[in-house]
């Protein structure tokens, strides 16, 4: 059987300083048979010309620029649209995948015909090794009940391209797409839990990231949304007990907070807590 082509996607907005070592980390894959898309979203830097240096060299490299800044979200999407691959795998242009990731995701993938898509940089489960399947209703307990699963970045997340399209791809959602994404799939679509050691994520003082705090309110808003809708996989005792569980770690958040004077933060936690108890 031929190996499936994979589709890495790379967005990319001024990352000059580590874009290069981004694309060689992919061309250095034991797996062969992907595609590198590079979207650039109106970069101010070097960062067009270093991509189209390595496209220059490997025909497998493709570049494309926006001709208007989309933003974050929206240029995902973009980039799966020049997609040809059975897989879409991110990589951001800071980030970086080991040598055997692709294999391994691929390899992973491929023993559950099933699944839709697939979750690495995972801690070990003591109840099983990776790789494993959830279906909806699980995946949605491992994740509100157990260790969690919905929190991960774009870089620990590979989607089969025919699943991306049937659900229209990421929402606009600053800061939160992702985690609204795993919330929608999670409800449709059987995943693979994966192990780490796959992908390494990069962190610096320009990732958006860093302002999580702003947009602690905002994905609670997801969370209850999710939970509630007519699609959700959990019968309605557990999801009375999922929020009843968030609530209680909200309050102890809260107090926390208090103990540090961190005022803002404690009426962040309250308003949260507020809008959950109503439902």
């Amino acid at each position: 059987m031929s190996a499936p082509l994979v589709s890495v996607l790379m967005t990319s907005y001024n990352r000059e300083k580590y874009i290069g070592v981004a694309i060689e980390s992919v061309l250095a894959s034991t797996y062969q048979n992907f595609e590198l898309i590079i979207v650039d979203d109106g970069s101010k830097d070097d960062t067009v010309r270093i991509a189209k240096s390595y496209a220059d060299k490997d025909s497998r490299v493709k570049v494309y620029q926006n001709p208007k800044n989309l933003g974050d979200y929206p240029n995902r999407n973009q980039a799966a649209a020049y997609a040809t691959g059975k897989y879409l795998k991110y990589v951001d242009a800071d980030d970086y995948i080991y040598p055997t990731g692709l294999e391994i995701l691929i390899s992973m993938m491929e023993q559950f015909p099933t699944a839709g898509w697939g979750l690495c940089s995972l801690l070990q489960y003591y109840k099983q090794p990776f790789p494993f399947i959830l279906s909806p209703k699980e995946a949605y307990e491992y994740n509100y009940l157990g260790p969690g699963i919905f929190h991960k970045a774009p870089l620990s997340a590979i989607i089969k391209k025919d699943v991306f399209d049937a659900v229209g791809g990421f929402n606009n959602i600053r800061m939160a797409g992702d985690f609204e994404m795993w919330n929608r799939l999670g409800q449709k679509y059987p995943v693979v839990l994966m192990p780490d050691g796959i992908v390494w994520y990069r962190e610096h003082d320009a990732q958006e990231m860093n302002s999580y705090r702003k947009f602690v309110k905002l994905y609670a808003d997801i969370k209850m949304k999710y939970l509630l809708s007519d699609d959700c996989p959990l019968d309605k005792s557990t999801v009375k007990a999922v929020i009843k569980r968030s609530n209680r770690s909200l309050r102890m958040e809260a107090i926390k907070s208090i103990m540090k004077m961190d005022i803002a933060s404690v009426r962040e936690k309250l308003t949260i807590m507020s809008i959950q108890s109503k439902h």
